[in-house]
Order: structure tokens, then sequence, then C-alpha cells
């Protein structure tokens, strides 16, 4: 697929997706979605690719929301087949085997917040912000909003930012758990390379069953079924070259040359 609305850059591993719609706030069209959805599938099946940063073009948006025009006139079944592509896209960001670092260098609102908190870890830069403010549209989010967010901020801020459709700044996002880390613009893609060349160089089969457990937390019922969960996956990494070789080094007091079997 040639892209039109997205940036493709691969590099020491890293694979750069950012969101190129800088005019219009990087604003989510359905062109995007489906190129990001191939971008996140290229990810998926290229070996060389270890983590995803992603990103919005331009100083003021990581992702200002959905596009408006494609919400009006929507109706009861059309209303919901949009809401359940976004949710499988994001779901597809979510439970990808590689990491996705979400650089947020602005505006992260409705449907740009949502896609962030489908990514495994955020990082915000000072002049970012959050909200899901689709009630003003007498709208509610519909790409996960409602389900992700009281898991990662709790339900009392689900219920106030979703309801009132308040925005907040990087530091509050913070201080509630939303975003992992806050920097200074100028170092918000330092950072997350940061970020991701420690997890770049983790043996990756760990890193996808790590994803995998930490993932399974919030869609196991019981804590006991989690537990079963994890086990299973810490006796199949138990029994790959990599954790001899990462165990091996350790003892040997060297640094471990992870292969990925």
């Amino acid at each position: 697929m040639t892209y039109s609305n997205i940036l493709f850059e691969k590099k020491d591993r890293i694979l750069y997706l950012t969101i190129n719609r800088p005019k219009a706030l990087n604003a989510l069209n359905a062109v995007i979605l489906d190129e990001l959805e191939d971008a996140i599938d290229r990810a998926a099946a290229d070996p060389e690719v270890a983590v995803v940063i992603l990103t919005g073009s331009g100083e003021k948006a990581f992702v200002a929301g959905a596009d408006i025009s494609e919400l009006v006139g929507l109706g009861e079944e059309s209303g919901a087949e949009f809401s359940r592509r976004g949710q499988g896209l994001f779901l597809k960001i979510e439970k990808l085997e590689k990491p996705v670092i979400a650089a947020v260098n602005g505006f992260a609102l409705g449907g740009g917040c949502e896609l962030a908190m489908s990514c495994a870890i955020r990082i915000a830069s000072t002049n970012a912000s959050f909200g899901q403010p689709e009630v003003k549209l007498g709208l509610i989010p519909g790409y996960g909003g409602t389900q992700r967010l009281p898991r990662l901020v709790g339900k009392s801020n689900a219920m106030y930012l979703t309801l009132t459709g308040d925005i907040i700044p990087a530091d509050r996002a913070y201080e509630m758990g939303l975003v992992s880390k806050v920097v200074a613009p100028d170092g918000l893609m330092s950072a997350a390379e940061k970020i991701a060349g420690k997890i770049a160089a983790m043996g990756p089969l760990a890193i996808k069953a790590s994803i995998n457990a930490i993932n399974s937390a919030f869609e196991e019922p019981r804590l006991s079924d989690g537990m079963r969960h994890e086990a299973t996956l810490f006796g199949a990494v138990c029994a790959t070259e990599d954790a001899k070789e990462g165990t091996g080094a350790f003892l040997e007091k060297r640094r471990a040359e992870f292969k990925g079997n």
C-alpha cells in the first residue's frame, strides 16, 4: 500500500509511524485507519522491527480526534459499524506483540486519546493535552475510550473526563496514570527512542509474552485465571534459547545476545 496520510520509516529496529495530516490536526479518517492497519500488519510480520513509535505530524496535535465530517449522518447501524472499525484496529495495536510507544506531541482528543490508550506506553510532551470531549457533540467515545480509560485512570476520573468533556494537560494526565512520562517538546522523540532502544535490546520472546500476560490481566475474570495464564507463558519462555542465553549471560557477567528463538 502507498500511504498518503501516514509516514512509515524504519531505523535501528524501530518503526516510526507518523499520522501526517497536520492541516486537519491529524484527525482520523477512513483512509488513515486503513493505512495505519496496513502499517501495523507490516510491523507484525517484519522480523527487523522490534518496537513501534507512533506520533503525529506538526507541533499542534498527536491526533485531535475523528474527522467530524465522517460522523455526520451516521445512524444506529452505520454508527455501530463506524465504532467497530476503530475498535478493531486499536485492539490490533494493543495486542501487537511488539510494543507501540505513543509519542504524544499535542492534542490527543477523542479518537486521538483512544489511539494513545491502545498503545503499550505513552510519553507526552509538556504541550500535550488529553480528553474525551465527545459529549460536546452529543456522542460518546466509540473507539474503546469508555473501556480503556477507566482501566488506566480509575472509574471516577474516567467518569469525570467523559461526562464533562474536559481537556487536561500532560502533567494532570501523568498524575492520573494516563501517561508514563512527560518531557519537553524538543526531547519527546529522544525520550521515546531511549525507551524503544531499551526494549529492543531485550529478548523478543519475553517481550511478546509480557505483553500477552499484562493484557490478559484486564481480560481474565479472576486473578487465579490470570495467574495460570502467566505460569503457562513463563514455562514457555523458560524453554527458549533466549532464556538460556539471558540467564547464562547474567551468570557470566556479559551482555546477552538474544536471537528470538
